[in-house]
């Protein structure tokens, strides 16, 4: 390794990332849940009320995009909780997202 020259630990990049939702998932709100469509695959996902925050957080407030770091700090607004605690998370959460292909990288 060159003196000087370190990585960027994945961690740091994951927050400056922006996200949003994929274009061919539709959301609809039923009481306190948020139910999602991947129209592409034909797949429905339930979130319950915080993953719904975070969904909201993602699309209609952010079409964009936000960052991690952003979400987090809305979230923190709402949430009595630890920065470090909605920080994993909400990470844990979007990279889900990822996974299933719900989000994509702004």
């Amino acid at each position: 390794m060159l003196p000087g020259f370190r990585r960027r630990s994945a961690a740091r990049t994951a927050r400056v990332l922006r996200y949003r939702a994929a274009p061919q998932v539709v959301s609809a709100r039923q009481g306190d849940r948020t139910i999602l469509l991947d129209a592409r695959r034909g797949r429905y996902f339930g979130l319950d009320e915080t993953g719904a925050e975070i969904w909201r957080l993602l699309g209609e407030d952010a079409p964009e995009g936000t960052t991690l770091t952003t979400l987090v700090d809305r979230m923190e607004e709402s949430y009595a909780t630890s920065r470090d605690l909605l920080e994993r998370d909400a990470t844990e959460f979007v990279a889900r997202l990822r996974r299933a292909r719900l989000v994509v990288s702004a």
